[in-house]
């Protein structure tokens, strides 16, 4: 009896040895600022929006309820439309709302608008009036065909007018300003005001695809039209963004080009393709990155398997870099929802369209979206379990949102400090193969400092400390 009590002792403290050694703290530093966060977004441009518009009215109020609610979605801020510039709607096509050569830069445009725009004026109404989304970024691929000097929308080819991109039609800068501020004003009459406005898409490619090449410079030579355009029109509080190239390295080597229009630049864009935003960007502007995707891997659906491109740990952690390395303001997905068997989208419409499905990248991005608003701002953040990667924002409500990613397998008790804070209440948000950012117990302390909850191995969880009103 005695060697059995004994026994019991030992593991007891064993156990309790353990466990202190898993619990960790993270510290957050209010006083230590980063960026202000402009949001978190997608886009359905490409006739993705038809696909989420053809679903059954159920499955649509699902698909918009993913997208955009706080509560039971990933609460979205962030819409990205593409401006279509091909003459006709074929295939995934974007039509152009002037479609036919007018003859000549100077003559007068013929407009042609449907007031449907591949179904993305439902979804940005849906955004904006029932959801309360209030950026809405406007992205040409390509300027109209007759405007460039392939005389193609797709196949790259470069605006007629900008540097060496001499055309025997003439120089059509400013006809491609009125036409991007004519799509504005379509949108602006429906109700919908675009927020920011982009007129390349990965300017270092030819695609078969809408496609229009530029360096900074040709950019540039095109921005000090746009710019005065826009402001002519009374739309002097739409941000022009640049350039969406197609990795974050190759955006930084268009900078030196557009260093003479940086006083009419708003917002500098860029993807994840070639090369990831792991570093900051030169600038002084806000920057975005507008697009990242697997778009080679099989469809998945895991949080964590075997470390797998679509995996959803993976996409916790390069949004993460995005914004603690990369300094981003915003970070966007490719695509929120569509059908198909491939990772380029978040949310998958099943083949049969009786169901919508959210893979872990979905959930793992809302673990971000939900509780990082429009104008938070970030803070310091350090500590944490081992394997684990942590950061921290405090909202312009006064809640502060700390993430802790755990890669590792190692599981325990995790307490947020944050010095300077009282708060009333606080919540805890997990993603894991498990869990789809449900809520979990969490533990204030009685001075309001710190809250504990538990983060198992391989997981996301996100902490959110909420003061008094």
């Amino acid at each position: 009896m005695a060697i059995h009590s004994t026994l019991l002792l030992a593991f007891s403290a064993l156990a309790e040895a353990l466990t202190a050694r898993q619990a960790s703290t993270v510290n957050v530093d209010l006083s230590r600022t980063y960026q202000t966060m402009d949001g978190f977004g997608i886009c359905e441009s490409f006739q993705r929006a038809n696909q989420m518009r053809a679903l059954s009215p159920e499955l649509q109020r699902y698909s918009l309820d993913l997208l955009f609610n706080r509560t039971s979605g990933a609460g979205f801020s962030i819409l990205r439309n593409g401006i279509g510039s091909s003459p006709d709607s074929r295939s995934d096509h974007m039509v152009s709302i002037a479609p036919k050569n007018p003859g000549g830069p100077n003559a007068e445009p013929i407009y042609v608008w449907d007031g449907n725009d591949n179904s993305q004026v439902w979804l940005s109404l849906e955004a904006v009036k029932t959801y309360g989304v209030k950026t809405i970024y406007a992205n040409a691929w390509s300027a109209p065909g007759y405007m460039k000097t392939n005389n193609n929308d797709a196949n790259g080819g470069t605006l007629c007018g900008v540097s060496g991109a001499r055309c025997g039609s003439g120089d059509w800068r400013q006809a491609y300003a009125n036409y991007l501020v004519q799509y504005i004003t379509f949108y602006q009459n429906i109700g919908v005001d675009i927020t920011h406005l982009g007129f390349l898409n990965e300017p270092e490619l030819t695609t078969s695809y809408a496609s229009m090449r530029s360096n900074g410079q040709q950019a540039a030579d095109f921005i000090k039209v746009l710019r005065p355009t826009l402001d002519r029109a009374n739309f002097t509080q739409v941000k022009v963004t640049c350039c969406d190239a197609e990795g974050w390295r190759h955006q930084q080597s268009m900078m030196g080009g557009l260093s003479s229009v940086s006083n009419m630049l708003g917002t500098i864009t860029a993807h994840s393709y070639t090369s990831q935003p792991n570093f900051a960007i030169n600038t002084p502007h806000h920057v975005w990155q507008t697009e990242a995707a697997d778009l080679r891997g099989p469809w998945a659906t895991a949080f964590y398997a075997y470390n797998g491109a679509g995996e959803g740990l993976n996409w916790a952690n390069q949004i993460h870099t995005a914004i603690t390395s990369g300094n981003a303001n915003a970070y966007l997905y490719w695509v929120g929802i569509q059908g198909g068997a491939t990772n380029s989208k978040l949310v998958r419409i099943s083949d049969d369209k009786r169901s919508v499905i959210p893979s872990k990248r979905f959930w793992a991005m809302a673990n971000w979206s939900r509780h990082v608003r429009p104008g938070a701002v970030r803070v310091g953040a350090s500590g944490g379990p081992n394997g684990s990667r942590v950061s921290a924002f405090k909202n312009v409500d006064g809640r502060v949102a700390v993430q802790v990613i755990q890669g590792g397998t190692q599981s325990g008790t995790v307490t947020v400090r944050v010095p300077g804070l009282v708060a009333t209440t606080a919540e805890a948000w997990i993603t894991d193969n498990n869990h789809d950012c449900d809520e979990v117990a969490v533990t204030l302390a009685a001075d309001g400092a710190s809250a504990s909850a538990q983060v198992p191995g391989r997981s996301m969880v996100t902490f959110v400390l909420v003061p008094a009103a």
